[in-house]
Parts: structure tokens; C-alpha cells; sequence
């Protein structure tokens, strides 16, 4: 089995910063993409960013400039989110293409959310 935790959620005032953690643990033989992605009530889950196992990353455009994705040799992915806004409210996932084996299949895996409120 693989898990992946959020943590760093919280309670912000506009202007502030948050920075999200999710560490993959488990039955793990390699990870390529990881990603945030991020759901506001009423809304459809919305890509936020995504780093692929070369470093290379994509941003939405609402954050871009404000958000930074990364991830270190500890199959963990970090989302450092500077000058927030009321509209950054959202759950914050974590995903990530994991592959448990080295002849098994891949899948795509996803933690259980971090609650991010910032405040006007």
C-alpha cells in the first residue's frame, strides 16, 4: 500500500504564508509526477502545480509568482504558498504517479487533504 499525508494547513490572514508537506510512504519502487491540487466549496478540484521527477514544474496561472512546488530525495512534496488571498481558500491535495514494484503497474495516488482558510 502507499500513503500520502498532507500537513501544513491552516488558518491565514490575507498576505500571509502557508507551506504544505506530503510525504509518500509505503510500498514505493519510484515516483515520477507530484503534484497540489486544490478543491474551494462549491467548486471542481482544480490543478494548483505539478513538478515532475527532472524538476520541471507547471503552475496554474491564479498562482503563479505566489506558489512554489519542490521535492526532495525523501519522496516528499512541498507547495510554499506566499502572499495569499481569500480566493487560495481551498482542501489542498497532494498527489503523485507511484510505482510499487519494478515490473508492476503504475497508479495515481492521493492523500486526504490539508484545509487551507485565509482570511480578508
Amino acid at each position: 500500500q502507499v500513503h500520502l499525508v498532507e500537513s501544513g494547513g491552516g488558518l491565514v490572514r490575507a498576505g500571509g504564508s502557508l507551506r504544505l508537506s506530503c510525504p509518500a510512504s509505503g510500498s514505493i519502487f519510484s515516483i515520477g509526477a507530484m503534484g497540489w491540487y486544490r478543491q474551494a466549496p462549491g467548486k471542481q478540484r482544480e490543478l494548483v502545480a505539478t513538478i515532475t521527477s527532472g524538476g520541471n514544474t507547471n503552475y496554474a496561472d491564479s498562482v503563479k509568482g505566489r506558489f512554489t512546488i519542490s521535492r526532495d530525495n525523501a519522496n516528499t512534496v512541498y507547495l510554499q504558498m506566499n502572499s495569499l488571498k481569500p480566493e487560495d481558500t481551498a482542501v489542498y491535495y497532494c498527489t503523485a504517479e507511484i510505482q510499487s514494484a519494478p515490473l508492476g503497474p503504475g497508479g495515481d495516488y492521493w492523500g486526504q487533504g490539508t484545509q487551507v482558510t485565509v482570511s480578508s
